[in-house]
C-alpha cells in the first residue's frame, strides 16, 4: 500500500473488537514511536502502554472515550526534555513532537491493520493524578488501539476535507 493511499484510508475507530493486540505488533507500534522525528531529535515523549484490566478500567473511570479498546497508549511529553526555541518563551516542542509520534504510531497500526482515535478530550490533572504521573509530564494525547468492531466505519466528517485551494497559499 503506498503512503498516500494508508493515509486516506485511515479513519478514527471508536469501536474495537475483543481481539488483543498480538505483542508483536505493539512493537512495531513502539518503534515507529521511537523513529518519529522530533525537534533536536530530543524525544520528550514518554509512552505508557494500558494493556491490564486494571490500567484499562483506572482509564475509564477518567475518560469515556476508550470504546472498548484492550489497548490505549497514553503519550505524554517530558517538559524538561522538550525544546524551547531561544527566541521567545512561548514556543516549546513538547506537545508538537508527540503529536508527530502519535501520528507514526496511529498509521504504523493502521498499516498492520489495526484501527486507532487520537483522544484528547480529557482533564490531563485528574488523569495524571489517577496515574501518579510526575509533575514533569504533560498528557499529550491517549490513542486506544485494537482491531476495529465489524461494524466499525468512518464519521461523516472523515471524508469532509477542505480542498487544497482552501488551505494552501503560494507567496
Amino acid at each position: 500500500m503506498s503512503f498516500m493511499d494508508l493515509a486516506k484510508s485511515r479513519y478514527s475507530v471508536r469501536a474495537f473488537s475483543d481481539k488483543k493486540v498480538e505483542d508483536e505488533k505493539l512493537q512495531i507500534i513502539l518503534e515507529a514511536a521511537r523513529v518519529a522525528p522530533t525537534a533536536c531529535n530530543n524525544q520528550p515523549q514518554k509512552i505508557y502502554v494500558l494493556q491490564s484490566e486494571s490500567a484499562i478500567e483506572k482509564l475509564k473511570e477518567v475518560s469515556k472515550f476508550v470504546f472498548g479498546a484492550k489497548l490505549v497508549i497514553m503519550i505524554t511529553s517530558d517538559k524538561n526534555a522538550e525544546w524551547k526555541n531561544p527566541f521567545t518563551d512561548k514556543y516549546h516542542t513538547g506537545e508538537i513532537d508527540c503529536s508527530i509520534v502519535c501520528t507514526h504510531m496511529m498509521l504504523q497500526a493502521w498499516e498492520l491493520g489495526l484501527g486507532s482515535c487520537w483522544v484528547g478530550y480529557f482533564d490531563p490533572a485528574v488523569i495524571a493524578e489517577k496515574f501518579g504521573l510526575p509533575q514533569n509530564e504533560q498528557i499529550v494525547a491517549l490513542l486506544p488501539i485494537g482491531y476495529p468492531a465489524e461494524d466499525s466505519q468512518p464519521a461523516n466528517k472523515h471524508y469532509a476535507s477542505k480542498t487544497l485551494n482552501e488551505m494552501v497559499s503560494y507567496l
